[in-house]
């Protein structure tokens, strides 16, 4: 799955990139093989093409996993020259020494000449004096002093690289001369730095460490806790222009006390040094409403072609409940408008539709047995009789003949059609009852009433 966080940074480097008449580099970092797979990857790539970043459009995919020359010859050098040791050292064994489970590494190995072998993974050197200073657009200059960096693991026992060490070399043999990523990565920063100064690179890239995503408890993000895929939220019915606005406003905000912005103008006023260093709430309150704003301001057409893969089904999305051979466009259409207005995202259409498309509604229960009063199966034979009296088939002359049903039984229309409602759509709630039946039909209408009252006692 690819994570919100890393989607918010993978449009603020694109933005920057464009606006810096730069280019925008796609690496997939496939080194750990237990994290790796095909379709992975390519739900990556199909993510990116949802919000905007399409293929072609950018420079890559580049896997890390073709450097692995270049990252092991890297290793050796820095092993060669002194700047990285081996050591065997367990976090076990760290404990022991230092009796602090909080305590970094202890630079036991330093000194003690091991070479490479089972067990043994590769650390950096850090120097014991100086200190770094991370040139980054968010924060300013961050100092770190090196003596407090620890002497931090560049490869695995078996050879592999961590990411510290491939990021670099990578970066050095791209050409890349900025990144922005997520503020968790700020410590990783000086790291990076020193082992760009220990392969003998003249300048590391420029730093943008944008703030942490957090939950309403003002929790980091966590896939285990949280909804935090990017196709989840597609695949639920949010819209892409929707997501990327919402996502570019994690920490920063457009001019005018305005929210919801044509991307032309996200692309023009995007400044690095303008983002808020708090954590960024996801607020998928506010998301949801962001995205009805959005259904809302879609077209008929627009509206409709959105909707097409809940109405008919699709790899991600679940088949709608109706035969595919009852679905009408002509009827969809005659409702679109009035479901237009109340969805807030789009998984949400087949509820309010399904109904003229089943032939029978589905039924909710609790809502059924609230309705099974006395006197509702004699409401709604009354119902059945004045609409079947009816010259025209109207929403108008609908409304006023049920209401005139309700006067007759001292209750106002709310709740006179409240039985009538569930009997015909199977729901308390959805589009407006008299549209809805306007083009559910004649026929149709009466046979749900008539089934209704025949499950109702006498």
């Amino acid at each position: 799955m690819f994570h919100v966080g890393g989607a918010r940074s993978a449009l603020q480097n694109w933005v920057y990139a464009k606006q810096q008449g730069g280019v925008f580099v796609l690496r997939i970092e496939d080194t750990d093989t237990a994290r790796n797979r095909p379709e992975w990857t390519e739900g990556i790539l199909s993510a990116l093409d949802w919000i905007g970043i399409e293929r072609g459009s950018y420079e890559g995919p580049y896997f890390q996993s073709a450097y692995a020359d270049e990252h092991a010859a890297a290793a050796t050098r820095l092993y060669g020259e002194g700047r990285a040791y081996y050591c065997d050292c367990t976090r076990d064994d760290v404990v022991a020494r230092t009796g602090n489970q909080h305590t970094g590494y202890d630079g036991f190995c330093r000194d003690r000449g091991l070479g490479p072998g089972e067990g043994r993974a590769l650390r950096f050197r850090t120097p014991d004096e100086g200190e770094t200073v991370v040139v980054d657009l968010v924060r300013g200059k961050p100092t770190f002093e090196n003596r407090l960096i620890e002497d931090f693991v560049i490869a695995r026992s078996d050879g592999s690289p961590l990411f510290l060490l491939a990021n670099v070399v990578d970066d050095m043999s791209m050409g890349i001369t900025h990144v922005i990523r997520g503020e968790e990565h700020l410590p990783n920063a000086p790291k990076q730095q020193l082992i760009w100064d220990a392969l003998g690179a003249a300048t590391p890239p420029i730093w943008a460490h944008v703030p942490v995503i957090v939950n309403e408890k003002r929790q980091k993000l966590s896939k285990r806790r949280d909804k935090v895929a990017l196709e989840a939220y597609r695949d639920e019915g949010y819209l892409a222009a929707t997501m990327r606005n919402y996502l570019m406003l994690l920490g920063w905000a457009p001019s005018g006390d305005r929210e919801i912005v044509p991307w032309s103008v996200i692309e023009t006023e995007y400044r690095l040094e303008e983002i808020n260093h708090a954590p960024a709430f996801f607020d998928v309150k506010k998301l949801r409403a962001f995205n009805g704003d959005y259904i809302r301001a879609l077209s008929a057409g627009e509206f409709a072609a959105v909707c097409a893969p809940w109405l008919a089904g699709t790899a991600t999305i679940a088949p709608p409940p109706w035969r595919p051979e009852a679905f009408d466009p002509a009827v969809f259409a005659a409702v679109a408008p009035l479901a237009q207005t109340r969805i807030a995202v789009l998984g949400e259409i087949v509820e309010y539709v399904d109904f003229l498309f089943l032939d029978e509604p589905v039924r909710d229960e609790a809502s059924w047995a609230k309705a099974a009063k006395p006197g509702a199966g004699e409401l709604l034979a009354a119902a059945a009789d004045a609409f079947a009296r009816l010259d025209e088939w109207a929403a108008g002359p609908l409304r006023a003949a049920l209401e005139e049903v309700g006067l007759a039984r001292g209750l106002k229309l709310g709740k006179a059609q409240a039985p009538v409602r569930l009997a015909v759509t199977g729901r308390s709630i959805g589009l407006p009852l008299f549209e809805s039946i306007e083009v559910l039909g004649r026929e149709r209408t009466l046979a749900r009433l008539a089934s209704a009252r025949a499950q109702l006692p006498a």
